[in-house]
């Protein structure tokens, strides 16, 4: 027998879920639309995700032909930030990639989409991927509203949810779910609190300034966002962190996972490819590249250790001067500036490569 929503339902809060709606997996194409006008007016910069393919990201039939149905659930990830340890400089991380909460999604996922292939029917699990607009779906499926930040608020939850979809085949009776109202209101801290400027309009965000994009790009971190970076080596909470509804509610203890919170930048600095990719590999990092990492972590020391430069600090400026990588070399070059190191900069005196001329000659 088929379940229906309020056993859907069920299924997923006994899961871990925090809210779960259903919705019909017809086409998306006031978002395919919207998509398409910020990617021609280069609001992307250059992201792929569901801009790789909107005509698949916001059409469900292209993954599953057939399907009628999908099922939406949210987890909420929310912790209260730990403390950081003492000892050096320490890089923070977004909540969101402190564990890994989209397997916790995933797996939660499952729990309702097995009783469906039990039946019968297909049933596939969807989140994080460039197949659905996750966001998209949650709102269509009642699950929360579109805030200003772009992001999606479950109410009395927040935006500190991640979000994913079971795609099924199977005809779920819908009841009624009506779309939540908007509950920003006037509201405009999200917009006012970006470091950047990012959100250029409410729901509307310019990735070409966006710190937790410019963190998983490719090339030059952009100079003119190098000191709004912060202490920031892999995401931002900054629009979520001074949304009302996310600060009125109450937050959970820290939990195992909260340790991820925080990064020690020497000792990344001082790691080789395969402690860093062992430590940091589940995140979104170009090209699986940790000098990518190494960029991020230049930056944010050059940013937290000014009044506190030591000799440690000093070698890992040394090390990454004489770096293979001129990508990571040009921002050894900031740093050392940043930390009123620019003694160290004859190392590179006889750099050739653009990057680091170009990073020499600023003033």
């Amino acid at each position: 027998m088929i379940a229906s929503v309020e056993d859907l339902r069920a299924l997923g809060f006994q899961a871990g879920l925090c809210a779960v709606g259903v919705c019909a997996a017809d086409p998306f194409p006031e978002i395919k639309a919207t998509i398409e006008a910020r990617r021609d007016q280069g609001l992307h910069a250059g992201m792929q995700f569901t801009y790789r393919n909107p005509a698949r990201s916001t059409d469900p039939q292209r993954t599953l032909p057939g399907g009628q149905r999908l099922i939406v659930g949210a987890y909420d990830y929310q912790r209260q930030r730990p403390d950081p340890p003492q000892g050096q400089p320490l890089g923070r991380v977004a909540a969101y990639s402190w564990e890994d909460h989209y397997a916790t999604l995933r797996a939660a996922l499952e729990e309702i989409a097995q009783p469906l292939r039990e039946e019968g029917y297909r049933a596939i699990v969807l989140a994080d991927q460039n197949h659905l607009v996750d966001r998209g779906a949650a709102y269509r499926a009642g699950i929360g509203w579109w805030g200003k930040s772009t992001n999606i608020l479950v109410p009395g939850v927040g935006s500190l949810v991640v979000l994913g979809s079971v795609l099924t085949d199977a005809p779920i009776e819908l009841t009624d779910a009506p779309q939540v109202a908007d509950g920003c209101s006037t509201c405009t801290k999200c917009l006012d609190g970006c470091p950047t400027g990012a959100i250029i309009a409410p729901g509307v965000i310019d990735a070409r300034r966006c710190l937790a994009w410019l963190v998983q790009d490719e090339g030059i971190f952009p100079v003119e966002y190098r000191v709004a970076l912060g202490d920031r080596v892999y995401g931002c909470d900054e629009c979520q962190d001074v949304c009302p509804p996310n600060q009125i509610r109450q937050r959970r203890p820290s939990n195992a996972g909260a340790e991820g919170a925080w990064v020690p930048l020497l000792d990344l600095l001082e790691a080789d490819d395969s402690e860093i990719l062992d430590q940091y590999g589940r995140w979104y990092i170009p090209k699986r590249d940790p000098d990518y990492l190494r960029r991020n972590a230049l930056l944010a020391l050059a940013n937290v250790a000014q009044d506190q430069t030591t000799p440690r600090a000093g070698a890992a400026i040394v090390t990454h001067l004489r770096h293979r990588s001129a990508m990571v070399r040009a921002h050894a070059v900031w740093a050392a500036r940043a930390l009123g190191l620019a003694h160290l900069l004859d190392i590179v005196a006889d750099d050739t490569d653009p990057d680091v001329l170009v990073e020499l000659a600023r003033p």
